[in-house]
Formats: structure tokens, sequence, C-alpha cells
């Protein structure tokens, strides 16, 4: 797969998303915390833009009247259904074994690595001989 550079790190603080455009496909991107999560914008239930949903987290309860509020932000619930979705995995809580939002990996790279390019040129080593520029190929 390609890589596309989608914003600069101090553009995109904690807490913040974005939505981009691949080649056609919106991607829903997620900075929690610090961490970088990538999802297909389109509910898997009806197309729902996941870029627009509400980040939450889970209600947790090993017993009856004992409840923990955990991995707050982490999930993803879609605006038009309510489907809920794990930011880091794609995975539905209502179907985990069937149901998923399409997972994209992203990454944070230093700018130098970008600026070079995929493309590397072939060099040659060259050296003087009496006046003459010699190139060894």
């Amino acid at each position: 797969m390609a890589k596309h550079v989608i914003a600069a790190l101090r553009e995109f603080p904690a807490g913040t998303r974005k939505l981009v455009d691949i080649r056609g496909r919106q991607i829903a991107v997620f900075n929690i915390k610090g961490e970088f999560f990538a999802l297909a914008n389109r509910c898997p239930h009806q197309g729902g833009s996941l870029c627009e949903g509400r980040l939450t987290g889970l209600i947790e309860s090993s017993e009856p009247g004992q409840y923990r509020y955990s991995r707050q932000g982490e999930i993803i619930r879609c605006p038009w259904h309510g489907w809920e979705f794990d930011v880091r995995t794609g995975k539905s809580w209502c179907d985990p074994s069937r149901i998923r939002a399409r997972q994209f990996s992203v990454s944070v790279a230093p700018g130098a690595t970008l600026v070079e390019g995929p493309y590397v040129a072939e060099t040659f080593p060259v050296s003087i001989e009496d006046d003459y520029v010699v190139l060894d190929a």
C-alpha cells in the first residue's frame, strides 16, 4: 500500500480527528492521547460517517451494582444508529466476530525520511586522473 502524508504532527493534537480522502476513499483518522488510529469513514451498518460520531468509552461490570468506566475515548459511536466500534481494531461491539469497520495503518514518520521520497537514483564513483574526469560504470 502507498503511504500518504495527511498532516504535520503539530497540526494534529491529541483529542482531534481528521477526515481525509485517499483516492476517493474517505478515512477517519483519530489522535487518541498521542496514538493514531484510522478507520474507513463508513459504518458497515448503513454507511453513517464514523468521523462525525461521538468518541466514548466502555461501562464494565464484574457484578451487579459494580460499574467501571474504561477505555475513555476509544469507542466511536455511529451518529446514525449508535453502532459502536473499537477505534483500535475496528471491531463492532454488536457482533465483533462478523462486523467491523475497515482499519488502516497509520504512523508518525520523521520529516527527513519523507523528504527523501521513494525514488533512489543510481550513483557511480567518480575520480580525477591527470586532468580527465573518469566515471566508473
